[in-house]
């Protein structure tokens, strides 16, 4: 079986679009086709200004929504990224082997750090390396394919160069794997901003659907979602995006096409009503196995024990090759006690 890889950082609550874009690939296909890890990637979330508790809180949530979005520990193996040392030890060297250059270039540290510029905070450097723990992340476990979005490609990419860049210089260690990409609702966009993807990391917004959302609140939220100017309902992801992003909403709730559904509407408000019906519809079985799962806290609390006991068994032979092979000396063993004295 192949090797298939995914983490999601604990910055935010996790919302209607991580659930469309990659958690229900995770649970319906990817754990029953491959030998799939999943990861709470707890160490990301440090590379900006943070609250301990918060991120503790929402670490457990977000591994307790994963499992309440069908993820089987039977299946698969769920865990969070800093109870397994090998992330760390991995990380730093392929920061060995990464360069400046390759770090500054990088989209999101662009942009992450534009915007901590401007509010007059300074950048803090794990926010330059963290692509580079991400690799480890991948790269630790042997990984085959890593399914992502596409604002997560060239963070692949980079695993890839640097997977490549090892084995050539150090010798065949890493499996260089590859991107996969949801083949709908890839990226689910604001309700207020439908030019803006759906992010978690914001705190709150009337165009962010969380996925611990009441039905009302969730109604509230589609049906004052923006649309576009004219009245017609057609699907045109360039030309009127509001309306194209709640017709892949739509049709990702319901298994439909949102070219098809764009001609069966005749005004927004009946788009608007159908679309929150069907994504509350979604969320329901969602939110009563999460509750359910809270309610028994030591059953989430042994599944991520055994999770990153299984991880590590896979994780620590690779990273330790990997020590071999850049030139690290072993550890001493430690000599045997004589039995006999």
């Amino acid at each position: 079986m192949k090797r298939v890889f995914s983490g999601v950082k604990p910055t935010g609550h996790l919302t209607l679009g991580n659930y469309l874009g990659a958690m229900r690939q995770w649970a319906e296909v990817d754990q029953h086709r491959a030998d799939a890890l999943f990861c709470v990637v707890d160490l990301h979330a440090l590379t900006v200004d943070h609250d301990p508790a918060r991120v503790r809180r929402l670490t457990r949530q977000t591994a307790t929504l994963l499992l309440a979005a069908g993820l089987d520990p039977a299946l698969c193996t769920l865990f969070v990224q800093s109870h397994v040392d090998e992330h760390a030890r991995l990380s730093y060297l392929l920061e060995c082997v990464a360069t400046d250059g390759e770090m500054r270039r990088m989209i999101q540290y662009k942009e992450k750090a534009g915007r901590e510029r401007e509010r007059g905070g300074s950048v803090r450097l794990s926010l330059l390396t963290y692509p580079v723990l991400m690799a480890a992340d991948i790269l630790a476990y042997a990984a085959d394919e890593v399914p992502v979005g596409d604002d997560q490609a060239q963070h692949v990419q980079l695993t890839r160069d640097l997977a490549l860049r090892f084995n050539q210089r150090y010798g065949q260690t890493f499996v260089v794997p590859r991107a996969t990409h949801p083949p709908l609702a890839a990226r689910v966009m604001n309700l207020q901003e439908p030019a803006s993807k759906m992010g978690k990391s914001e705190d709150s917004g009337p165009g962010i659907v969380y996925l611990l959302d009441e039905p009302d609140v969730v109604r509230k939220k589609v049906m004052r979602a923006v649309t576009d100017s004219g009245r017609e309902v057609v699907y045109d992801r360039a030309g009127r995006p509001g309306v194209a992003n709640l017709l892949e909403i739509l049709a990702a709730c319901t298994g439909g096409n949102p070219e098809s559904l764009g001609g069966v509407y005749e005004s927004y408000g009946a788009l608007k009503k159908d679309t929150a019906d069907a994504v509350v519809e979604v969320l329901k079985p969602v939110q009563a196995r999460h509750k359910e799962l809270c309610a028994d806290p030591t059953y989430v609390e042994g599944v991520l024990r055994e999770g990153a006991e299984k991880a590590r068994a896979m994780a620590r032979p690779v990273v330790d090759s990997a020590y071999r092979s850049i030139g690290l000396l072993p550890p001493v063993a430690e000599p045997a006690l004589n039995a006999v004295r």
